[in-house]
C-alpha cells in the first residue's frame, strides 16, 4: 500500500511523454531517450519544469517521489501505476478513506497492514466512516497536487 497511492514526479513525466510524444509521431516506435531530439525531451520536461518553478514549497515532496520511483522495481511501478488509475476512478470519500487509510498504513508491519485490510472489508460503511473520523490526522490532509 505504501507505493500505490503517492504521486511519483517520474510517472507523472511518463504519462506527459506518452502524450506528447503520442501526438508528435505516433506512427513509429520511440527512441530511448538518449535518440529523443532537445525539442522531445523539452516536451517532456516542461511540465515539470512548470511545477517545480511554481510551488517552491513542493520542491521537497517532488524531488523525494522521484528518488522513490527510481529506487522502485518495474514491479512495485505497476502496482503504483494501478493504484494510481484506481484512486483517479473514486469518487471524494473513496479518496479520502484511500488517504486516511494510507497514512495509518505506511507505518504498520505486514501483519497490521494485512489484519486492516481484511478487517476494511468487512466493515459496513458507517463503520469505515467512524474509523476513518477517529483515525483521520489532527491537521487536515493537505490537498493532492494537481496533475
Amino acid at each position: 500500500m505504501k507505493t500505490v497511492l503517492p504521486r511519483s514526479l517520474a510517472l507523472g513525466l511518463l504519462l506527459l511523454a506518452g502524450n506528447a510524444l503520442a501526438q508528435s509521431a505516433p506512427a513509429q516506435p520511440l527512441p530511448d531517450w538518449d535518440k529523443l531530439t532537445p525539442q522531445q525531451r523539452d516536451a517532456l520536461i516542461a511540465p515539470v519544469r512548470e511545477r517545480w518553478n511554481s510551488d517552491p514549497d513542493d520542491r521537497p515532496r517532488m524531488l523525494e517521489h522521484a528518488q522513490r520511483w527510481k529506487s522502485m522495481t518495474p514491479e512495485q511501478r505497476q502496482q503504483a501505476r494501478k493504484g494510481m488509475r484506481r484512486y483517479e476512478g473514486m469518487n471524494p470519500r473513496q479518496r479520502e478513506e484511500a488517504r486516511v487509510l494510507f497514512i495509518r498504513m505506511k507505518d504498520l508491519p505486514p501483519e497490521q497492514r494485512r489484519k486492516l485490510r481484511e478487517d476494511w472489508k468487512n466493515m459496513t460503511p458507517e463503520q469505515r466512516r467512524v474509523w476513518i473520523q477517529k483515525n483521520a490526522p489532527k491537521e487536515p490532509l493537505p490537498p493532492l497536487p494537481p496533475r
